[in-house]
């Protein structure tokens, strides 16, 4: 699997083009900041990540349990709090499954979307390494 991504940004103001090997993103701002509002903002494109990757583990988990789950919805937010020493963002998930699922299956559904590649990169440290060309 590649994880290569390609971002680049040209006259038009904020409208970006993100490609991959087979697949290509717009990403942008609204109008009211300067952009075209051809996509979506980086912070939307974050959030869209880790609830791609949480309903993508819950189908997993339940397709291998053989348990009937027909939908899982996640609505996510972000908010960031900064204070003179730190700043930090907060990171809410609403999810709602949907199917013949009893109560302990949807907690236990809930436990592991909280394991998902994504969450887990944005839960622990990250470094970011930056380098001119």
């Amino acid at each position: 699997m590649n994880n290569e991504v390609t971002v680049v940004i040209e006259q038009i103001k904020y409208t970006t083009t993100i490609t991959t090997q087979n697949h290509t993103v717009i990403a942008d701002e609204p109008k009211e900041l300067g952009g075209q509002d051809e996509g979506l903002t980086p912070t939307q494109l974050l959030l869209s990540s880790l609830g791609a990757c949480k309903v993508m583990t819950a189908r997993m988990y339940a397709d291998q349990k053989k348990w009937s789950l027909e939908k899982v919805t996640v609505h996510l937010s972000s908010e960031v709090q900064k204070s003179e020493q730190q700043q930090a963002t907060y990171v809410k998930c609403h999810v709602s499954f949907d199917g013949d699922l009893d109560d302990e299956q949807k907690k236990r559904l809930l436990t592991i979307i909280d394991k998902c590649p994504i969450h887990k990169i944005l839960s622990n440290p990250i470094i970011i390494d930056s380098n001119l060309l």
